[in-house]
């Protein structure tokens, strides 16, 4: 029995607009946002949101994850979500399923920083 042990990993994406950050995460992919955090009223955000047990850290502090990042995030009810997605017209994005050549179905959208966020499922059981 090994003496490691790995929980979850928790992406930080960079973002520069709490409100715009709210707007996508929130009203359009369906995430809670969990809590905030600023040093200062007028000082940088740093914010957790969540959704169906994966977390996200999103930062306005420089030097918190590099705007343009890529997050493949494996997943299970990729229809549904896309179903969800769709049904809330959001006006900068209308994402829809890709199937790959390696045998998994991918959904892309990004955010408003360049963050690239991708929801992916294997086309068959143990894929």
């Amino acid at each position: 029995m090994s003496a490691i042990s790995l929980d979850v990993a928790i992406p930080v994406l960079r973002v520069f607009d709490p409100a715009k950050a709210r707007e996508f995460y929130c009203d359009f992919l369906g995430f809670t946002w969990d809590w905030e955090h600023r040093f200062e009223p007028d000082l940088p955000i740093f914010a957790q949101v969540s959704r169906a047990g994966l977390l996200l850290f999103l930062s306005e502090h420089h030097g918190d994850g590099t705007p343009g990042s890529l997050v493949m995030l494996r997943m299970r009810g990729l229809d549904a979500l896309h179903a969800e997605l769709s049904a809330r017209r959001y006006r900068h994005a209308r994402p829809g399923i890709e199937e790959r050549p390696w045998g998994w179905r991918d959904l892309a959208v990004t955010d408003p920083f360049g963050n690239r966020l991708v929801f992916t499922e294997p086309v068959a059981e143990g894929g």
